[in-house]
């Protein structure tokens, strides 16, 4: 059922026929020249499953934030491939790459990048407008997901008047409303009380239990590791294991 791969790595098998959202190759990112290079990602060798939910876990400093921006193509590895339903994104050339990431993928920032000279309904549906849909169709549709987030009483409101639980929800509609085929979080519940995260992550894993979509979460919050479908740890640079929810055995409570 495991396969080995050293000493330091077990990536458990899928138990049936599933299709890699992502498979990353020899991945390695590299900041700075000369004597201050500093290579943050180590040769990462990851695959990711559709219709599932995989949680990147790990100590801060060690990568996660680092691998999914060169996963989403927000950052180019400076060796390896790393492809995105069969894509081989990071060869991609710039223009082709923006176009792939507006139409496949949805990304939740630790920092909401929200647009200030916008309202929430306009925020929320950027990705819709970019995509070529008519700010009015967009905003409409963005307002029936802001319901779901119990937001649609501030859809009017402007970023600077939103608090960080809200802004958080704003930035959460923005990387689901047009129904990405893969969406990747960063500390998505990191601002939110227990009942909106839990909202939060149902809505996550609903869109991840198709077979052709699936969620990547970077988080430390113990309180929805059992959302996740698989766990895959992270120290140094490195891949260091690749778990099932039941392997790992984690509890209601993260414990």
């Amino acid at each position: 059922m495991w396969q080995t791969e050293n000493k330091d790595q077990a990536v458990e098998s899928p138990t049936r026929q599933q299709t890699l959202a992502v498979q990353c190759h020899g991945v390695v990112k590299e900041f700075g020249s000369g004597q201050a290079r500093i290579q943050v990602l180590r040769g990462i060798d990851l695959e990711i499953y559709a219709g599932e939910t995989t949680f990147l876990v790990g100590p801060s400093g060690c990568g996660k934030t680092t691998l999914i921006s060169v996963i989403a193509g927000l950052l180019r590895p400076n060796e390896g491939v790393v492809s995105l339903f069969g894509e081989k994104t990071s060869q991609l050339r710039a223009g082709a790459l923006v176009h792939f990431r507006a139409m496949n993928l949805g990304f939740v920032f630790q920092q909401f990048n929200l647009l200030p000279a916008l309202n929430a309904a306009e925020n929320a549906a950027v990705p819709l407008v970019v995509q070529g849909m008519s700010l009015f169709k967009a905003v409409r549709k963005a307002n029936e997901l802001l319901e779901r987030l119990e937001m649609g009483k501030h859809k009017n409101k402007y970023p600077n008047q939103l608090s960080g639980g809200q802004q958080q929800r704003i930035a959460i509609a923005r990387a689901l409303v047009h129904n990405p085929r893969l969406v990747i979080c960063d500390e998505p519940t990191a601002s939110l009380d227990a009942q909106t995260g839990h909202a939060v992550m149902e809505m996550l894993q609903e869109l991840a239990s198709a077979p052709d979509r699936a969620v990547i979460i970077v988080t430390h919050d113990s309180r929805i590791y059992s959302f996740a479908d698989r766990i895959a740890s992270m120290s140094d640079g490195q891949i260091t294991s690749v778990k099932s929810k039941q392997e790992s055995q984690f509890t209601k409570d993260g414990s």
